[in-house]
């Protein structure tokens, strides 16, 4: 008698009391790539909606991030070399330009839009491969 029990990932096939596993070939490359897609969102999220709390002079420190970042690596730098100071800077900033602007950006980006990051992460999980 054979049974067999098919998923997504592979199949079971049971035999004259073995069982064999055999994975589906395609599983990988296909969670690698959405894996690969939702990082690339979070990324370009965390950086787009940190802009307005980035304190803001020139706007050579928002520049910083977008250019000290590769989007989908997992790793948003700002890479100005007065990062570190203005994000952990506790004394009172000079020309701010912004009720949001300040130290902890990232910090306070995520207090307000860490759930609908996400959310988009887990959709782009969820969605059907092509």
């Amino acid at each position: 008698m054979t049974d067999q029990i098919t998923t997504p990932r592979g199949k079971i096939t049971t035999k004259d009391g073995k069982a064999s596993l055999e994975w589906n070939t395609n599983l990988g490359p296909e969670w690698m790539s959405k894996f690969s897609e939702a990082q690339k969102f979070v990324d370009s999220e965390v950086l787009r909606l940190s802009e307005p709390y980035v304190p803001l002079r020139t706007g050579m420190l928002i520049m910083s991030g977008i250019l000290g970042t590769v989007v989908g690596s997992g790793l948003v730098q700002y890479i100005a070399p007065y990062a570190k100071f203005q994000y952990y800077s506790t004394r009172k900033p000079g020309r701010v330009t912004g009720p949001l602007r300040g130290p902890y950006w990232f910090e306070r980006m995520k207090q307000t839009h860490a759930v609908g990051i996400l959310k988009g992460a887990r959709a782009i999980m969820a969605k059907e491969a092509k």
